[in-house]
């Protein structure tokens, strides 16, 4: 019977030639097969045995295959996202968007701000449900084209317990969407069409959550004016963008009658940009 921690070290090799955290991975995919969280199986991975069906889930991440898709969920903020194949899988770069919302609420000293919260291309809820895990005094709605990502969305809206505080609607964008929100979310599909990605994301992610045009700004010409409409006095949007579109989704909000600031993600790269409007 191999050894867990020889298994581990023989997988990390193998792995490195697929993947950017070799060594996570292989932890986590003997942590599913073992039934436990990782952090468990880290504390004293002598106490197991390898299961039989490991080998099978290390040969599905060779082939590229997300790690979220063959464990089942993703860590995003402070919560757990169940995902599967045809859902987009939540980012890290993403919880900058979570962070500036926290920003806006502690720079304007709102009590009580957000009430109502849109998100706008939901996918499974990612960015809905991590915000009101920080706003308890908050409902939400969230939107999305697939009734697919949409199963997923109220599936994590149940397991967080939060199912009584946000809705979801096929929809899209913000057509026919009615009311007065003091947060908009939105992560629209940014990349170009002609770029080049990682098969990981190109050969398993979906396609519709993730290009957008010649330029990649196809959606943003479309959500950015309808915003106005929907968007509170006093609220922010929170819209996340490519890297290298900061200037061009910054015109389009200004065009819009936005002032707009910009968060950068961890790695320093431009990601959120915030739109709200001076006092008159």
């Amino acid at each position: 019977m191999t050894e867990v921690g020889a298994a581990l070290r023989d997988v990390a090799r193998r792995l490195a030639a697929v993947s950017d955290t070799p060594r996570l991975d292989a932890e986590l995919l003997m942590a599913h097969a073992l039934g436990v969280e990782r952090q468990v199986l880290l504390l004293d991975p002598g106490r197991y045995e390898v299961p039989e069906h490991y080998a099978n889930l290390v040969a599905t991440r060779m082939a590229h295959t997300p790690m979220a898709y063959i464990i089942g969920y993703r860590d995003f903020w402070t919560i757990r996202i169940e995902v599967g194949p045809g859902v987009l899988i939540p980012r890290p770069d993403s919880e900058a968007l979570v962070e500036a919302c926290l920003d806006f609420a502690r720079h304007k000293r709102m009590g009580g701000w957000p009430l109502r919260v849109l998100d706008l291309g939901t996918g499974p809820g990612t960015l809905l449900l991590a915000v009101l895990g920080e706003f308890p005094q908050a409902t939400g709605l969230g939107v999305d084209a697939s009734e697919f990502a949409l199963a997923y969305a109220r599936d994590n809206a149940e397991a967080l317990g939060m199912s009584d505080r946000a809705v979801f609607q096929s929809g899209d964008w913000g057509v026919g969407v009615e009311g007065s929100f003091d947060l908009i979310l939105c992560n629209p599909p940014y990349i170009a069409d002609s770029e080049q990605l990682m098969p990981d994301v190109a050969d398993h992610e979906p396609p519709g959550a993730l290009f957008a045009g010649a330029d990649g700004l196809d959606d943003y010409r479309r959500i950015v004016p309808d915003l106005p409409r929907l968007l509170a006095p006093d609220g922010v949007a929170v819209l996340e963008i490519g890297a290298s579109q900061h200037i061009s989704v910054r015109i389009l909000a200004e065009a819009a009658g936005f002032d707009v600031a910009c968060r950068q993600d961890l790695g320093g790269r431009d990601r959120a940009l915030t739109l709200s409007r001076s006092p008159r």
